[in-house]
């Protein structure tokens, strides 16, 4: 089996290749090595070629297909980033990119695709109210978040607990309209200068932490909470820390990734279709309980719990991971509190061991 990961020299990208290569396949890395992510770039892998281009590059992407059986699409620009004027980065790493590769495969007759994506496209996503129905909340007001109100109330939902998306039921999710609203909350634009439009975009993977972190402006919460420990400051948590998560540990993600592989190879998926999973712990765990086992493992002081708020920030998502379950046969190892237990003692990135 020859695969091409993307972004192989990264978080998640990283331990596919660990596992991968444990499988005796045979591997090669696409990864643009960016300073902002790799400021040490990280050593070689025996074994594994290593080709330093931008996915968005029509001429590395050629060069990396070659010979390719399986691509497994992780390279990306992750995060909230820093302010919505950062937007076309975006756009070029991720969707833009994904196109350039897409396109790449097509004339490379690579036809086996494993593409992560991103919580965030469910944006807000749905609740039910009091009589059991579904209900889409409009993005947080931002009175309502300067005054404590985190929870979205337009419409108001039953209880945040009920939210819980299975592809089974919604195969494809309408994006949310988050972004356009946000947009000139944030810009101080008038929001009669944007386009508000809808489109289908596939489940998506969860929250997870890695086995190192680095401080990163649109790194994961973890990743900060962990970085902070290490300078021996107290953990500052956003809004009231009751954000709920599917967190779930970098390995078992890497895992679903190979399975989805193997799902694909052996013809479970269909030539020509797409599958959507989400993968993400069967628990929900809330961003302030991984505040307080990361600080009580690190003898910390208490996190500090701040108000502080960002918009674009969804308050809540959780997904089943049922499908992934049933078809893959992925079944989530590592527990939570095991799992956080590591991550605050692991070495953070470029440390020396």
């Amino acid at each position: 089996m020859r695969i091409l990961v993307t972004g192989g020299a990264g978080f998640i990208g990283g331990h596919i290749v660990e596992a991968a290569m444990a499988r005796g396949w045979e591997v090669r890395i696409l990864d643009s090595l960016d300073p902002a992510v790799h400021p040490d770039p990280p050593p070689g892998i025996p074994g594994v070629s290593v080709l330093v281009g931008d996915a968005g590059d029509p001429d590395a992407v050629a060069q990396a297909l070659a010979g390719v059986d399986v691509v497994m699409h992780q390279s990306a620009k992750v995060g909230l980033g820093v302010d919505f004027f950062d937007a076309p980065d975006y756009i070029r790493n991720n969707d833009l990119a994904t196109a350039v590769l897409l396109a790449g495969m097509a004339a490379a007759g690579v036809d086996k695709l494993v593409l992560a994506s991103s919580m965030v496209v469910y944006g807000e996503g749905a609740y039910t109210d009091s009589a059991g129905r579904p209900v889409h909340p409009a993005p947080r007001r931002v009175e309502d978040l300067e005054h404590g109100i985190f929870d979205p109330r337009d419409p108001p939902p039953a209880s945040c607990c009920s939210r819980h998306w299975s592809p089974k039921t919604r195969p494809w999710i309408r994006g949310t309209s988050m972004p356009p609203p946000n947009w000139p909350r944030s810009t101080s634009l008038p929001r009669g200068a944007l386009n508000r439009k809808h489109c289908d975009r596939p489940p998506v993977p969860q929250r997870l932490w890695p086995s190192d972190a680095q401080e990163h402006p649109v790194r994961g919460v973890a990743s900060v909470f962990r970085s902070a420990l290490a300078r021996g400051e107290a953990v500052r948590v956003f809004e009231d820390g009751g954000q709920r998560r599917s967190f779930v540990h970098v390995r078992d993600v890497a895992e679903a990734n190979l399975l989805s592989v193997d799902a694909l190879v052996g013809g479970r998926v269909a030539s020509g279709c797409a599958r959507a999973y989400n993968i993400g712990a069967s628990e929900v765990h809330t961003v302030g309980q991984v505040a307080e086992v990361l600080s009580s493992v690190a003898g910390a002081p208490a996190p500090v719990v701040t108000g502080e708020f960002r918009l674009g920030d969804v308050r809540h998502i959780t997904a089943s991971s049922a499908r992934a379950w049933a078809e893959l046969g992925w079944i989530p190892k590592r527990g939570f509190e095991d799992g956080m237990r590591e991550f605050a003692i692991a070495p953070l990135r470029g440390d020396q061991a």
